[in-house]
């Protein structure tokens, strides 16, 4: 039988269900490579930006199991499976962009880069936050930890299948050196530095705090609800996800829960925002840098990627415990606090578009060259 001739580029993505931070990096590993196809685990069709939904989009055999756009997470089981039958052959590149499953596809050949915006955190540290007896019931925890046990395990086992890891931020190439036992290249994902930008002259702070994030336990929405209530300042939840229902029920009345916004909105938010914050551990967190490019101020826990994007006093307040008490204390501090929103600004532009462009494109192609001198 006569191989296939190789060419061109696949990405591979986990799930394409929503525009959040790791599908805003993928829009621009996707202008990189214009003709690549993306490969992906369940599309929701209409759920992503239009430049995303006008690629070519092959999916995998969970795309049809009942309901997937909606209950894709109940079948993370299958995802190893899954993501093992990519036909991938006929490609000299393939880019994963993966805090799931994506990294793990079979690439014989082919040079295979990695953009790692976690390594899997439910398998690993965070299997309490998303399966604790408080999250899916004793009975079903008790059941689903030897699973996560063995996706831990499979998902250490096929970090060999990536030539080259590029992490997100220092902090997420510790968990890559933790738990993969791989070196990585530090590539800040994009921010649009053009789009979030300071407001006009006379933009009144009216918006009081906000939050724009999935609605999923680790980021520790509640955490901010409850502080918000201590000081009795407003706050606007932007977002949906899973814990939606159980935020309701621990919001008052000063909490406005505003489902997903436009970007143009979700900008006008920012602008408006005495501060933003960021009360759980980001591996790196578009939404403080989408802030502080509008020169507005963040309120982050003091761990994870905030430590690199929010600088202490200057562009905004980091808190060391993550308690309710400590975050109303900061918040009583931030609503007292003037900054400068020139300088808050200026932060952001080290994360600019054009800087993530140039730096991810230089690593892709060290990784090809150093494969091509290897064979």
């Amino acid at each position: 039988m006569t191989p296939r001739s190789r060419r061109g580029v696949a990405i591979v993505h986990d799930w394409l269900t929503g525009m959040r931070g790791g599908e805003k990096v993928l829009e621009a590993i996707c202008e990189l490579y214009p003709d690549a196809p993306i490969y992906t685990l369940v599309h929701d069709r209409g759920s992503v930006s239009p430049a995303l939904e006008r690629r070519v989009i092959r999916t995998s055999l969970v795309q049809w199991l009942p309901a997937a756009g909606r209950l894709y997470r109940n079948y993370l089981p299958a995802f190893p499976t899954a993501v093992e039958f990519f036909d991938l052959d006929r490609y000299d590149l393939v880019i994963s962009s993966s805090h799931c499953a994506a990294k793990a596809v079979l690439t014989p050949g082919a040079t295979h880069v990695c953009y790692c915006h976690s390594p899997m955190r439910y398998a690993w540290d965070q299997f309490p936050a998303y399966f604790g007896p408080e999250q899916v019931g004793p009975l079903r925890s008790k059941l689903l930890s030897p699973i996560l046990a063995g996706l831990a395990r499979w998902d250490a086992g096929t970090a060999g299948r990536v030539d080259r890891f590029l992490a997100n931020s220092q902090y997420v190439a510790g968990r890559i050196r933790r738990y993969y036992n791989r070196g990585s290249a530090i590539v800040y994902p994009p921010v649009d530095t053009e789009h979030y930008r300071l407001p006009e002259a006379g933009c009144d702070r009216d918006a009081g705090f906000v939050i724009v994030s999935a609605l999923v336990p680790y980021k520790r929405v509640d955490l901010a609800i409850e502080a918000c209530r201590q000081v009795g300042v407003p706050l606007t939840v932007v977002g949906r996800g899973p814990e939606e229902a159980r935020l309701r029920a621990l919001a008052g009345a000063d909490v406005r829960f505003a489902g997903w916004r436009s970007d143009d909105e979700v900008r006008d938010l920012y602008r408006r925002a005495t501060a933003v914050l960021l009360p759980g551990v980001e591996d790196f967190g578009l939404v403080p840098v989408e802030a502080q490019a509008c020169g507005t101020p963040v309120v982050a826990f003091g761990a994870g990627g905030a430590l690199e994007t929010v600088v202490e006093g200057v562009t905004g307040l980091l808190v060391r415990e993550a308690t309710v008490e400590a975050f109303a204390e900061a918040l009583a501090r931030m609503a007292r606090a003037r900054f400068d929103p020139a300088v808050i600004r200026a932060n952001a532009e080290r994360f600019s578009q054009q800087r993530f462009m140039t730096e991810f494109q230089a690593a892709v192609d060290a990784a090809v060259h150093d494969k091509a001198a290897s064979r």
